[in-house]
C-alpha cells in the first residue's frame, strides 16, 4: 500500500509515535503521519445549467465548427421533414384524376424522395466525420487542463485524495464526457430543429390534429422532469464509488509484496467485494430509474399516435382532410415524438456527463500553491546558508506542529535531523521547500526570505533522496536524465559513476537503455536508491535533503550508498532525516527534534558527552559501545 495512499482528511489526525505533537499528512518528502482513506461520498450535485454552462465553455475554438455542423443537421433536418409531405402528395396521386394514378406526380415524388434518402446519408456521415474530431478536441483540452491543474495543486490536496479516485476522474469521468459530447451533441441539434420543424408542418397540414397530438406533451414533461432529478443524483453517486473503487484497486496492485507478505489476499478481496457491491447496488438503481423513461414515453408516444389517427379518420370520413394528410400527418406526429424519446435517452448520457463534469470541476476549482509574491526574484547561484528564526506551523491551525523552531545552517554544512515519529522533522524540511508555508517566524535562505523567492527557482535549488525512491517508466538513461533534462550523454554517465551506479547498469541487459517497470520495482531497493542519488548528483543542486535515504537496504549496499552520498554532498548545505544513527555521526550538526521543538543541538560528540536525549537514543541502537 503506497505511503500517499493512507492519508486523513486535516482535521481527523491522531498523535503517533513518541512525540507530542499529532502527525501531519504524508505528503512532500514523505513524513510519517497517520493515515486513513478519504472516502468519497456521493453528495448531490451541482445545478444542471451550470455545470452545462461551464462544460459550453471548454468548446472555445470548436464553436465555429459547431456551427458549420448545426448548419448541415438544419439540412438534413429540413430533407427529413421533407420526406412526410412527400409521401403524403404520393398516397393523394393515387386517388387524383376521378380514381386515376397521376403517374407523372408519382414519378416526382419517388425520384425526390430517393434523392433526399441519398442526401440524408450523405449528410449524415459528414456531420458524425466532424463531430468526431470536435469531440476529441474538446476532452484533449478539458484532460490536458486538468492535469495541468493537478501539477499546480499544493501537497495538502494530495494528502487527502486516493491516487484511484484523480485517475478516475481524469479517464472515466473524462471519457464519459467524451462520449456525450460525439453522440448526444448532434443528436439534441437534430432532435430540437425536428420538434420544430415538425410541429410546423402539422400546423400547415391540420391545426385540429396538432391539436389532438399535443396532449401527450405535459405528460412527457412530468416524466422527465421526475425521473431525471433521481437520475442525477445516482450517477453522481455511481462515479464518485467508481472513484473509491479506483482508488482501492490502485493501492492493492501498488503494494501486492506487504498483502501477500502478511497474507491479506482474502481481507483485501472482502474490501473490493464490499466497494464493487456498493457499486453494483447504484449502478443498478441508477439504471433501473434511467430505465423507465424510454418504456413510458413510448406509451405516451403510442397514446398520442393513437388520438392522432382517431382525430383524423374522424375529419378523413367528413371531408374536411385527405387520406394523403393522415398519412403526412401520422409521419409527422411519429417524427415529432421520436426526437423527445431521443432527448430522454440522451438525457440518461447527459446525466452520466454532467456527474462526471461534476467531479472534474471539483478539482479546477481547488485552490492552487500560491502565487509569488509581486517583486518575487529567482533564486541563481544559492550558497546554501539557511536560517529558520521564530518558525511555527500547523496542518491545522488549532494543532501546532513546529513551536518557534530555529537554527543556522552554514552553506556547505551538513545537519541531521533525529528524533521519534511524528516529532516534526519532515515538516522541516517540507517548509523549506515550500510544499507548505509557514504560520508564523521566518525561513531565510543567503539572507532573503524564501517567500521573496520564485517558487520554481527555490525548488531547483534543491537535491531530494527519500527512503522510498520513485522511479519513472522508461529508461535508466531517462530517470537519471530527470534530474536536468537537458544533461548530456557523458553527464549522465558521469553522476551513475560518482553515485556508484555505473557498475551495475552496465550489467544489466541493455544497460543505460534498460527499461524500468512503474516504480523500478525491477531493480532492488539498493539499486533504486543509487539511482536517486545519480538524479540529484546531475541535479547539482546546492542544498541537498536525504530523507531515510539507507533505512530499506543492507549493511553492505549501505555502505556503497553512503559513499555515494557522501560525494553528493561534498560542497553543499545538506540536510539528513535518520533513525539509523550511525549515518549521521559525522554531520556538522545534529538537532534533536521532539514535541516540535528543537531539544538538543550540537555535533555527536557535544551530545554524547551532554548524556540527555540523544546519548539515550544512540546507545539503546549502540550498546556495545562505551566512551564516545
Amino acid at each position: 500500500m503506497s505511503k500517499t495512499d493512507e492519508r486523513k482528511q486535516v482535521d481527523s489526525y491522531k498523535p503517533v509515535g513518541t512525540g507530542n505533537v499529532p502527525a501531519g499528512p504524508i505528503g512532500g518528502f514523505g513524513g510519517r503521519g497517520g493515515g486513513a482513506r478519504w472516502l468519497v461520498s456521493g453528495a448531490k450535485p451541482k445545478q444542471f445549467r451550470q455545470s452545462l454552462k461551464r462544460l459550453w465553455q471548454h468548446f472555445g475554438k470548436e464553436r465555429k465548427l459547431l456551427s458549420l455542423i448545426l448548419f448541415l443537421v438544419l439540412l438534413d433536418t429540413g430533407i427529413v421533414l421533407a420526406g412526410p409531405f412527400l409521401i403524403g402528395r404520393g398516397i393523394d396521386s393515387l386517388s387524383a384524376l376521378h380514381g386515376l394514378v397521376d403517374f407523372s406526380l408519382l414519378k416526382i415524388v419517388i425520384l425526390t424522395l430517393l434523392a433526399a434518402y441519398v442526401m440524408d446519408a450523405m449528410l449524415t456521415l459528414v456531420q458524425g466525420w466532424l463531430m468526431a474530431g470536435v469531440s476529441q478536441r474538446i476532452v484533449q483540452g478539458l484532460r490536458r487542463t486538468l492535469f495541468a491543474k493537478l501539477q499546480k495543486l499544493p501537497i495538502s490536496f494530495f494528502d487527502t485524495r486516493t491516487h484511484g479516485d484523480l485517475m478516475s476522474r481524469l479517464s472515466n469521468d473524462i471519457d464519459n464526457i467524451s462520449t456525450t459530447i460525439s453522440q448526444s451533441t448532434t443528436q439534441l441539434m437534430s432532435a430540437a430543429l425536428m420538434i420544430v420543424g415538425s410541429l410546423t408542418m402539422m400546423l400547415i397540414l391540420s391545426p385540429l390534429l396538432t391539436l389532438a397530438s399535443l396532449v401527450t406533451i405535459p405528460l412527457v414533461f412530468i416524466l422527465t422532469r421526475t425521473i431525471a432529478s433521481r437520475t442525477r443524483i445516482l450517477f453522481k453517486e455511481q462515479q464518485a464509488v467508481l472513484g473509491k473503487l479506483n482508488g482501492h484497486i490502485e493501492e492493492t496492485i501498488s503494494g501486492i509484496h506487504v498483502v501477500k507478505a502478511f497474507n491479506h489476499e482474502e481481507q483485501v478481496i472482502q474490501e473490493f467485494a464490499e466497494v464493487n457491491g456498493q457499486l453494483c447496488k447504484v449502478g443498478i438503481k441508477a439504471q433501473i430509474w434511467s430505465g423507465y423513461i424510454m418504456p413510458l414515453m413510448n406509451v405516451i408516444n403510442n397514446v398520442g399516435f393513437a388520438a392522432v389517427a382517431g382525430v383524423g379518420g374522424i375529419l378523413a370520413v367528413n371531408h374536411l382532410i385527405t387520406v394523403g394528410i393522415i398519412a403526412s400527418f401520422l409521419s409527422y406526429s411519429r417524427q415529432f415524438g421520436r426526437p423527445l424519446n431521443d432527448i430522454a435517452n440522451t438525457f440518461n448520457t447527459l446525466q452520466t456527463a454532467l456527474a462526471g463534469a461534476e467531479r472534474v470541476f471539483e478539482v479546477l476549482d481547488e485552490p492552487e500553491e500560491a502565487a509569488d509574491l509581486p517583486g518575487a526574484v529567482k533564486l541563481q547561484n544559492s550558497q546554501g546558508h539557511v536560517v529558520f528564526d521564530g518558525v511555527c506551523f500547523g496542518y491545522r491551525p488549532d494543532v501546532p506542529i513546529l513551536r518557534e523552531v530555529s537554527f543556522e545552517a552554514q552553506a556547505g554544512s551538513s545537519t541531521a535531523l533525529v528524533g521519534p515519529t511524528g516529532a516534526g522533522k519532515t515538516t522541516v524540511v517540507n517548509l523549506l521547500a515550500r510544499f507548505y508555508d509557514i504560520t508564523a517566524g521566518r525561513i531565510l535562505i543567503d539572507g532573503r526570505d524564501i517567500r521573496e523567492y520564485t517558487r520554481d527557482s527555490l525548488r531547483q535549488s534543491f537535491g531530494i533522496v527519500l527512503q522510498d525512491t520513485y522511479l519513472f517508466g522508461g529508461t535508466i538513461r531517462d530517470n537519471i536524465r530527470y534530474g536536468r533534462l537537458d544533461a548530456t550523454e557523458e553527464e549522465i554517465q558521469k553522476a551513475a559513476v560518482m553515485a556508484n551506479a555505473d557498475i551495475f547498469i552496465r550489467r544489466l541487459p541493455h544497460g543505460y537503455d534498460t527499461v524500468l517497470t512503474e516504480s523500478g520495482e525491477n531493480l532492488s531497493q539498493g539499486q533504486r536508491q543509487l539511482l536517486a542519488i545519480a538524479r540529484a548528483i546531475l541535479a547539482n543542486p546546492a542544498i541537498l535533503i536525504l530523507d531515510e535515504a539507507t533505512s530499506n537496504v543492507d549493511t553492505r549496499t549501505e555502505l556503497r550508498i553512503q559513499e555515494a552520498m557522501l560525494k553528493l554532498m561534498e560542497g553543499r548545505t545538506s540536510f539528513l532525516i535518520a533513525h539509523r544513527l550511525s549515518t549521521i555521526r559525522d554531520a556538522d550538526t545534529i538537532m534533536v527534534v521532539d514535541g516540535g521543538k528543537i531539544v538538543e543541538q550540537g555535533n555527536h560528540r557535544q551530545l554524547i558527552e551532554k548524556k540527555g536525549v540523544y546519548h539515550y537514543m544512540y546507545f539503546s541502537q549502540f550498546e556495545n559501545v562505551e566512551g564516545e
